[in-house]
């Protein structure tokens, strides 16, 4: 005979809408302590779990948040992710001004792109969902929430902050590095410039996931140009903005330094979150892959300021990040058949990689 939680599950798919509320409630925390219970029945819970993600506001809060926990499995993922309908249903709600369930739609959508079949994204076309966006493709959409909707600027009841991880994911790909330095023809504008301007926002989520789509992007070789270019997308003051903290330079030193690095408050404070440091300090060391790279940081006086970093961040990721940068950026130059060690050009898995879960 089934259990009762066996039983309540069941009722996922129940005709009268409060039995569904109901069971939806009382199932929220099972959904991480004991996952097992939703893959019943050829996984038939989740099949409910999606329907139920149209369903009334209060069930398809939870429906969501279940998803959004569940979606860890590799089974799950793989039921979701290759559900075109499901996704079409997702890009309806993320796009919509006044539904209250974005957020938890975002922190889906940050787990389901962690399948290869979300690649689509960039192929995906869809009704133009004005006053959103005035773009037909998908990812263009999901761009223009995540930069109109910060701190409830699209929709009240949404930040879209978890939009960021959906990006650190894509931008893994070569096609998604394409994606983020490519100017797009419906806005004339390129991608990554819409996320550079949120290293310092307020949200900690935001940056990290910034953070890493920009790191990911820097493995670029062949973009670096435009990256450094500051007509283009003017790079290096928003990696080196989250490192300056109320320390003071020489004259000499603050002369040479960026104009946004120049006059900071004596109250300026560097990122709090080291793991953002430290992937900011991985950036430039991509950064300086080329010759053209590492003279245009030795130009702008980096190094006193990741030497600052270094003396002021007591953390065994980001000292060591700053010894890295501080040895090519100090390495003699003399002898061009010597070119200093290269970082791996490969993106890695980095912590904005974990699967989002809700509580």
């Amino acid at each position: 005979m089934p259990t009762e939680l066996e039983e309540l599950v069941e009722f996922l798919h129940h005709g009268n809408s409060q039995i569904r509320q109901i069971a939806c409630e009382n199932l929220v925390g099972f959904s991480t302590a004991q996952p097992d219970l939703f893959k019943r029945q050829q996984l038939l819970p989740v099949r409910d779990l999606k329907l139920l993600a149209r369903d009334y506001t209060p069930i398809a809060k939870n429906a969501l948040t279940m998803l959004v926990n569940l979606s860890g499995d590799e089974e799950v993922l793989k039921i979701l992710a290759e559900d075109d309908q499901f996704i079409e249903t997702l890009l309806l709600k993320l796009t919509s001004v006044k539904d209250p369930n974005v957020d938890e739609v975002a922190m889906l959508l940050a787990n389901l792109v962690k399948s290869d079949v979300l690649q689509k994204l960039f192929e995906l076309k869809r009704k133009v969902p004005e006053p959103v966006s005035t773009s037909e493709n998908a990812i263009d959409q999901i761009m223009d929430c995540f930069v109109k909707g910060a701190e409830g600027g699209l929709n009240k009841h949404a930040n879209y902050d978890y939009l960021s991880y959906v990006f650190a994911d894509l931008s893994q790909t070569e096609k998604g590095r394409a994606y983020f330095t490519e100017r797009q023809e419906y806005d004339g504008v390129v991608p990554i410039t819409k996320l550079t301007v949120f290293t310092e926002h307020k949200s900690n989520i935001r940056r990290k996931g910034v953070a890493s789509t920009i790191k990911n992007v820097a493995f670029d070789i062949a973009s670096h140009p435009m990256l450094f270019d500051e007509d283009a997308v003017n790079l290096l003051p928003y990696l080196l903005l989250p490192l300056a903290g109320p320390e003071e330079f020489s004259d000499e030193d603050t002369m040479d330094m960026l104009p946004d690095l120049q006059l900071l408050p004596p109250d300026k404070q560097r990122d709090s979150d080291n793991t953002i440091v430290t992937t900011h300090l991985e950036t430039l060391l991509l950064m300086t892959t080329t010759r053209e790279g590492r003279d245009k940081m030795r130009a702008v006086k980096v190094y006193p300021l990741i030497r600052e970093t270094h003396l002021h961040v007591a953390d065994e990721n980001v000292q060591e990040a700053c010894d890295r940068l501080v040895q090519v950026l100090m390495r003699d130059e003399e002898g061009e058949g010597q070119e200093p060690e290269q970082p791996q050009l490969e993106p890695a898995k980095d912590e904005d990689d974990q699967v989002v879960e809700l509580f």
